[in-house]
């Protein structure tokens, strides 16, 4: 008898931890938006809080249409359009992990109008005035990117050309969209700061927090599964890059302590499709664009997608 209690303890405790580290991971308890303007946390950020504000305000100042879709899986998200010149290629951008679009991409739709390129910012499930509750590090949300993709070509016509954009987690979003089934319209993928795969990033956050990635990211996996309903080691940028056709730019900051720099260059050395690779010495994560402008649009321009 006490064999059986000491069995039914060890599995609701392995259930409890499981179920803790969903909660920490995975689920998002929503907040409500503010007109506040807002910067990553972290002091690497605080030497360009007045550039970002600046570009926030800027384009908070733009005229946009807000547009939505319904994901496969019924949940409403929302993006904004902003238009360069009618017919002008489309850029869709998507942020990072539990990213709101204005803060992680702010200054985005200012470079896609150098570019002379239209710009669909959208917020991410979970985010934003996007509906959800679960944060899947791009096994589900590569599916809205595809989703995204053909409401671009629905709304702005069947010529249009698209680039599909984002950063950390919304970086690994386009990329594992890229190797799937798209439309000829999209013409590339832009991927700054991405993780090569889910288990990679979250078995690096776990050594962060002096744990050990061994004990405890089989609960994490084990809690996405039974608290989620997706397998986190499904599908993986990484997996993406050795399949995929589109011309990819990556981009990585070197001094990047959130998603390390070497995740790019593994995903640069293991794609098949026509690439580039910039890296942008002393750039924090996300911040090789505010560190190195020139560098940034020079890649851009110097790259052909088509």
């Amino acid at each position: 008898m006490i064999a059986v209690w000491m069995i039914l303890a060890l599995v609701l405790l392995v259930i409890l931890t499981a179920y803790v580290c969903f909660c920490i991971t995975f689920y998002v308890r929503r907040k409500p938006l503010t007109d506040e303007f807002q910067i990553p946390p972290g002091k690497e950020y605080l030497p360009f809080k007045e550039q970002m504000i600046s570009w926030m305000k800027e384009t908070r100042q733009l005229p946009f249409k807000e547009v939505s879709i319904t994901s496969y899986d019924g949940l409403k998200l929302y993006g904004k359009y902003y238009e360069y010149e009618k017919d002008a290629p489309v850029e869709i951008l998507f942020p990072g992990y539990r990213g709101l679009a204005e803060r992680d991409l702010c200054g985005a739709v200012q470079r896609c109008f150098i570019l002379k390129r239209n710009a669909l910012v959208v917020d991410q499930r979970t985010c934003g005035k996007s509906e959800g509750r679960v944060i899947t590090f791009g096994i589900r949300e590569h599916k809205d990117c595809i989703d995204w993709v053909n409401f671009a070509v629905k709304t702005f016509g069947e010529h249009t050309r698209i680039i599909i954009t984002g950063i950390s987690m919304g970086a690994a979003t386009v990329t594992m969209a890229a190797a799937k089934t798209l439309p000829k319209n999209v013409i590339g993928v832009l991927a700054d700061c991405g993780y090569s795969s889910a288990k990679d990033i979250i078995k690096c956050e776990i050594k962060k927090r002096h744990l050990s990635p061994t004990v405890f990211y089989p609960f994490v996996k084990f809690g996405a599964r039974l608290f989620g309903g997706f397998d986190i080691e499904e599908y993986s940028p990484f997996d993406a890059v050795q399949n995929c056709k589109l011309p990819i730019i990556f981009v990585h900051g070197e001094a990047d302590d959130f998603v390390p720099c070497e995740m790019s260059v593994r995903l640069y050395n293991a794609c098949v499709s026509k690439k580039t690779l910039f890296t942008v010495p002393g750039a924090a994560h996300g911040l090789s664009y505010i560190i190195d402008p020139e560098g940034y649009f020079k890649t851009l321009n110097d790259f052909k997608y088509e």
